[in-house]
């Protein structure tokens, strides 16, 4: 590792160890959120501009370095900002956060893999050089991996970082509608694991494999 990486690690690893060291994960939680939203909510009013970027630098932050709590200040995005504005500041603060994740773990690990697995390495990324951007929509849209793995297994690949960007926007729109639309009924929300549903999930699942499944249909069809 280079110098300018190892302060990096450095700056990363102590930004997470005083986040679990001050017990700030607390205010991350469904029971905080709920327990604060009034005060919240008086200081949005207060102070509309400064609340909407603290706001978002602190959802940018907690993506941006895979810290837990993302679901939960989604929610608090509809409680604060309402389903149309909420929607936006946590699609674009979500997206940022995921990318600079995604950076981060290219910067600091991507050559080191590649020097390990540079064969295996290739292959996914010539994979990845053809349909990238419809896997990664997919794993977007489908909640079937933790979203900070993607960010940082995605920094492994060669995809391009303004791709890894629009297609983690647009795939993970969805989801944060929904996560929102919830948070604008926060009082009624007892539980994270019901938003949800089993049957959302699978109309997520064909909608994100779809446009993969298409594309695989086109290639095969006769010309």
């Amino acid at each position: 590792m280079t110098t300018l990486q190892i302060r990096l690690l450095a700056i990363i690893a102590i930004a997470i160890g005083a986040f679990f060291l001050f017990d700030l994960d607390q205010w991350l939680t469904l029971e905080r959120v709920k327990a604060e939203s009034a005060r919240l909510a008086a200081y949005r009013d207060a102070h509309p501009l400064l609340a909407t970027l603290a706001y978002a630098a602190v959802y940018i932050a907690v993506t941006g370095l895979s810290l837990p709590g993302a679901t939960v200040l989604t929610l608090a995005g509809g409680a604060l900002f309402g389903l149309l504005w909420g929607t936006l500041i946590v699609s674009f603060a979500s997206s940022i956060g995921a990318t600079l994740a995604f950076l981060a773990a290219r910067f600091l690990f991507r050559d080191t893999v590649a020097a390990r697995f540079g064969d295996r390495l290739a292959a996914i990324d010539a994979g990845l050089a053809k349909d990238g951007p419809y896997y990664l929509f997919t794993l977007r849209l489908v909640p079937l991996f933790p979203f900070f793995v993607i960010n940082l297994a995605m920094g492994l690949t060669s995809i391009k970082t303004v791709t890894f960007y629009w297609v983690s926007q647009a795939g993970m729109l969805a989801g944060t509608l929904v996560y929102v639309n919830a948070g604008t009924q926060l009082t009624k929300i007892d539980s994270l694991s019901g938003i949800l549903s089993p049957p959302l999930v699978g109309a997520f699942a064909l909608l994100g494999l779809f446009p993969l499944a298409a594309k695989k249909l086109v290639e095969i069809l006769p010309r």
